[in-house]
């Protein structure tokens, strides 16, 4: 059912078939009214929250293009409002996600349907080194038909890495990115592997440390990815904070 029927506007959305009415309260009462207090306050954090996630997507947008879901910008925004509660510096309505906690980001999944941990079952470590500025994530070997849960189809993977400076106050980024070989999904044992991105030695900002594999289909010599990326996975691994 759509369209509208009185104040009720029935709708499609990506959770089917909703209705929702009309009306609301006076944008200038909201803004002005002391019995709003608290939701100013909420609003005000809720806003920072969803900034700091889209400095975040734009920062990894390269790899998000191949490995994230249609609702990655509401879940990184409900976990960007739990780094900012984290706040115990600032009062309520101005905590911020630099005083929160950025650690809570760690083990977000960029694409829900395809988790990194249901998909590859290989050892690895992330490592930040801030003197450097060398953020790597080293894989051990292993066998890929062993250790990948690769879609039907599949031939071939690589797997992706990439670190991030993020200055979330002026909303800027230094990005590195490091990607393997691709590799056949089959016995051969794959050898251990670093990938190393490069970053700004000495840096004084929060570094993100990101791991991820896509999958390939080879045809004749060529390799197409997979459904656009829907089968690929992308995880935060590693946040690393100045001191």
């Amino acid at each position: 059912m759509k369209g509208t029927i009185g104040d009720i506007s029935f709708y499609k959305s990506k959770d089917g078939y909703l209705a929702r009415g009309k009306g609301g309260i006076e944008k200038d009462r909201i803004e002005n009214d002391p019995a709003f207090q608290r939701t100013r306050e909420n609003g005000s954090e809720f806003g920072r929250a969803g900034s700091a996630g889209r400095i975040v997507r734009t920062a990894f947008k390269m790899l998000l293009l191949n490995a994230s879901d249609n609702r990655v910008t509401s879940r990184l925004t409900r976990e960007m409002v739990k780094v900012i509660q984290a706040d115990t510096t600032n009062v309520r309505g101005e905590r911020n996600v630099l005083d929160g906690d950025l650690k809570l980001l760690e083990d977000f999944e960029f694409n829900i349907n395809a988790a990194l941990g249901a998909t590859l079952y290989a050892d690895y470590t992330g490592q930040v080194n801030r003197e450097t500025g060398e953020a790597t994530v080293s894989v051990q070997a292993f066998v890929p038909q062993n250790k990948v849960v690769a879609p039907q189809g599949a031939t071939h993977f690589s797997l992706i890495s990439a670190g991030a400076e993020i200055n979330f106050e002026e909303e800027s980024f230094n990005l590195a990115t490091a990607q393997s070989d691709k590799v056949e999904i089959g016995p051969e044992n794959m050898e251990a592997l670093t990938l190393t991105n490069a970053l700004t030695a000495g840096s004084a900002l929060p570094i993100l440390l990101l791991f991820g594999i896509e999958f390939y289909q080879e045809v004749n010599g060529t390799f197409y990815p997979l459904r656009n990326g829907s089968y690929n996975a992308l995880t935060l691994i590693a946040v690393n904070l100045p001191e």
